[in-house]
């Protein structure tokens, strides 16, 4: 490394940095925009039923009736409560994943090396690197010894390139990151051998990483199907509610003259008709989704992606790092005919290797050499180290040169590019065609290959190159970066549940192939980079239904691929950890992004993190996608199917001048608080037998379809009948009001309980279901009954919903009511079992 003072004129000074750091920023990457307080609270203001629940509680704070008004108006923070713990709890986590510090940098100021802060570095500094140290900015090397980079989060490519320095023309643009021998390194790579000096090009937003952290704010993330409709449903019953309450309120109001009662009645039929527990329910099945999840250290960053996966058609995986565990490992060993020493190959390959190296080949050989007698120290003992011969374009081979002790020979030790090696072993024809079909076997296992060699040299005079060693050729040692153990299983989970595996690389073709074969991919020819480059619009689109293999493909390219694949209509998941796989991650429908190792630009673009970066989490994932879908359809076929006697009870007042039994405060309990804690009996649901034997659901389905439709309305008149029923067994019996509302309530809240034990599963009986555990059910009934006591003998809670009391009697005709509703439906159910799944 030249000294500093043949350097200075290449970095700045500390006055030139600080007015650059001030014209140009620090040196950080572009963060996304968040949703503010303010901009929450606004997406709930315009919520129809929060625009209910306020009308009601400015008339009763009108009408004097400041209990009912303030407990209405505390309904109506409900909905922003939820909300922002929601939007604020995994940002918080995903801050926890960033660095509390950037890293710091070895630069060049005023003549004198300092360390700075990663941030405070600008355009035009000279920076230091080291080995170890993660590259500060897009730089452009003026000295490079040996140097070589690791730049697999820009490229995929777990095997470090090789860096040449000279880049004397300022102006010349910077190439891509991944070819060998440039004078450039980029923000975010790590030197894994050798140093450099290099004068910063571009920071922050401006560097490569950057540039792809800009362009994700130009792809728009696929708004959740599940939120889409959800939203749609809500609206549509809005419409309808608004209109037949707007509708109640004229006739009552033109033909009774009781304007406030008309209005509060209309009010009460709106609110009734408005699901409303919808958006609530599906918040709740999300955060309960999530913290399921976050037990298996999974972050979900976008809670209503859990759904989507459960519908995934096609998972699009990197390789490096996800399918294979971005290390180093030695898988085979090749020696000449003659020999069968392979000790004597790993203590060659190990001298030719730096002693503390961070190079992933050297740190697995490193790793080999200790499982020897001896172990590495045993090795390096009596041997001193006297130069160092670099790789060179030209020349793709290294040597180490070793004094012996007690000799007066040196011991030179090369390892590098097979056909290099043989070339300075001076290999006959005949063994160096062994060489090459060695090679060539080994390259279609998705072996990468280095050869070594050895030599004794006598006295002190060593020669000014490599090729001056009379090389012994000493065998070839295959390298491969290990698959995870547990993704062939999770591969062929996948497979069962009909989720296809497709598999998306920046390695060669035989080398993705090979790893395509081992983890269970049904794979095929790969296609490369160039012959994707060469397919246009249409032809990809023909092509993209047949190939599970891509090698060789840019960043650009995985991005390209993603929106090919939704094209055709498939819900997409991508998997990844680089800077190279976040626009993707952004366009699918889910991006999936490792958090131990992955990138803070991944994560950001992603929507489920996994944090302990295991390939099998995407499985258990699918699986509870699956099940909170399913889980999902019975809460949503439960709200339907209650809404029925609940708008019933707040029309018939209206149209037969009947005493108003359910008011605004009522229906807001009820959809706000029981409701919402009876649906989470059905988030604890466990799976259906057949979840993971299913093909993915239709993503165009509703998760309302006719079918169920039409069962929560059979549910929902039958259960109607049944309360109506109690009101008229009431009115005939001249109930005062106050007791004649307690009827109905009680009798109400017992009929959602069987409509809850109905619906619990769709392909087995009541009694069947009650053999799985589900201890959120057994809390519900003690709270049903707990609610029921309290609102039934204590004053205040009598006074508050307007109660009176209740005889044994009356109470069991309520139960008759449950129960009469709970027997038919069993009955029924077994016969529309095909529109469950419709």
């Amino acid at each position: 490394m030249p000294q500093d003072s043949s350097l200075s004129a290449l970095g700045l000074t500390e006055v030139q940095a600080r007015q650059r750091l001030l014209a140009e920023g620090f040196n950080d990457l572009p963060r996304s925009d968040r949703r503010t307080l303010l901009r929450i609270v606004g997406d709930v203001l315009r919520e129809p039923m929060f625009a209910l629940l306020l009308g009601a509680g400015v008339i009763y704070l009108v009408l004097g009736d400041l209990t009912e008004a303030v407990v209405l108006l505390l309904f109506a923070t409900i909905s922003v409560s939820i909300t922002v713990v929601q939007e604020t709890r995994s940002e918080r986590v995903l801050e926890a994943l960033r660095d509390m510090t950037s890293p710091r940098a070895l630069v060049i100021r005023d003549g004198v090396r300092k360390r700075v802060p990663g941030r405070e570095v600008v355009r035009g500094d000279a920076v230091v690197l080291l080995e170890g140290d993660r590259v500060p900015a897009d730089a452009a090397l003026a000295v490079a010894n040996s140097l070589l980079v690791d730049e697999s989060l820009l490229t995929g490519e777990s095997v470090p390139v090789r860096k040449a320095g000279g880049a004397d023309d300022e102006l010349a643009p910077m190439a891509r990151p991944g070819g060998e021998d440039q004078p450039f390194v980029y923000s975010g790579t790590l030197v894994v051998r050798g140093d450099g000096l290099a004068i910063v090009r571009a920071t922050g937003s401006r560097s490569e990483i950057g540039r792809i952290g800009q362009a994700l704010g130009a792809i728009a993330s696929e708004p959740p199907r599940l939120q889409q409709q959800t939203r749609r449903l809500v609206r549509y019953f809005a419409v309808v509610g608004m209109s037949g309450s707007l509708i109640a309120v004229l006739l009552y109001g033109f033909l009774r003259g009781d304007w406030l009662q008309a209005t509060l009645g209309g009010i009460a039929l709106g609110m009734s008709m408005l699901p409303e527990e919808f958006p609530l329910v599906l918040t709740a099945f999300m955060v309960m989704g999530a913290w399921r999840l976050s037990q298996a250290r999974v972050l979900t960053r976008r809670a209503a992606a859990i759904e989507m996966l459960g519908s995934a058609t096609v998972l699009c995986t990197d390789k490096t790092g996800t399918l294979t565990e971005n290390r180093m490992t030695i898988a085979d060993l090749r020696l000449p005919a003659e020999s069968d020493d392979r000790a004597r190959l790993i203590e060659t390959a190990l001298l030719a290797s730096g002693r503390d190296s961070f190079d992933p080949m050297e740190r697995a050989i490193k790793a080999q050499a200790e499982t020897q007698a001896g172990g590495t120290e045993g090795i390096y003992g009596g041997l001193e180290l006297t130069r160092q011969y670099g790789l060179r374009p030209g020349l793709l081979a290294m040597t180490n040169v070793w004094r012996l002790p007690d000799d007066a020979k040196a011991l030179a030790c090369a390892k590098g590019a097979p056909e290099v090696i043989g070339s300075l072993c001076r290999l006959e024809p005949g063994r160096f065609a062994w060489l090459h079909g060695a090679v060539n076997e080994m390259a279609r296992a998705g072996v990468r290959v280095l050869g070594v060699a050895r030599a004794l040299h006598p006295g002190d005079d060593l020669p000014e190159g490599q090729q001056g060693f009379a090389f012994e050729f000493i065998g070839l040692i295959g390298f491969t970066d290990p698959m995870r153990t547990n993704v062939p299983a999770a591969v062929g989970e996948c497979r069962s549940a009909g989720v296809r595996v497709v598999m998306i690389t920046g390695d060669y073709p035989a080398t993705a192939e090979a790893i395509a074969l081992r983890a269970g991919l049904e794979a095929g020819p790969a296609m490369s980079g160039e012959e994707l480059a060469r397919l246009d619009k249409a032809a990809l689109a023909d092509r993209i239904g047949t190939v599970n293999v891509f090698a060789r493909i840019m960043p650009e390219q995985k991005l390209r691929l993603v929106e090919a694949l939704k094209a055709k209509g498939e819900i997409v998941a991508m998997t990844g950890d680089g800077v190279n796989d976040a626009p993707a991650l952004k366009s699918a429908h889910i991006g999936i992004a490792m958090g131990g190792r992955g990138t803070d630009v991944a994560r950001e673009a992603s929507s489920i993190v996994l944090l302990d970066d295991d390939f099998g989490s995407i499985v258990r994932t699918i699986r509870l996608g699956r099940r909170i879908y399913d889980n999902l359809r019975k809460a949503m076929a439960y709200i339907v199917a209650v809404h029925v006697p609940i708008a019933g009870l707040a029309l018939l007042p209206l149209l037969f001048g009947l005493p108003l039994v359910l008011t605004p405060i009522h229906i807001a309990f009820l959809e706000m608080v029981i409701d919402p804690a009876c649906s989470i009996v059905f988030e604890a649901e466990a799976d259906e037998e057949d979840l993971m034997r299913r093909p993915p659901r239709n993503p165009e389905s509703q998760i309302l379809s006719s079918g169920l439709v039409g069962w929560s309305l059979v549910q929902g008149l039958l259960a109607f009948a049944a309360v109506a029923a109690s009101f008229a067994g009431g009115l005939a019996r001249e109930m005062p009001e106050n007791e004649l509302r307690a009827l109905v309530f009680v009798s109400l809240v017992l009929i959602n309980t069987s409509l809850i034990l109905v619906n619990r599963s769709f392909s087995s009986s009541m009694l069947s279901a009650f053999a799985r555990p589900n201890l959120s059910l057994w809390l519900l009934l003690s709270g049903v009954i707990s609610i029921l006591a309290v609102s039934l003998t204590w004053q205040p809670a009598m006074d508050l919903f307007r109660f009176g009391p209740l005889r044994l009697d009356d109470i069991g005709l309520s139960l008759l009511a449950g129960m009469a509703v709970l027997v038919v439906l069993e009955l029924i159910k077994p016969y529309w079992r095909v529109g469950f799944r419709s």
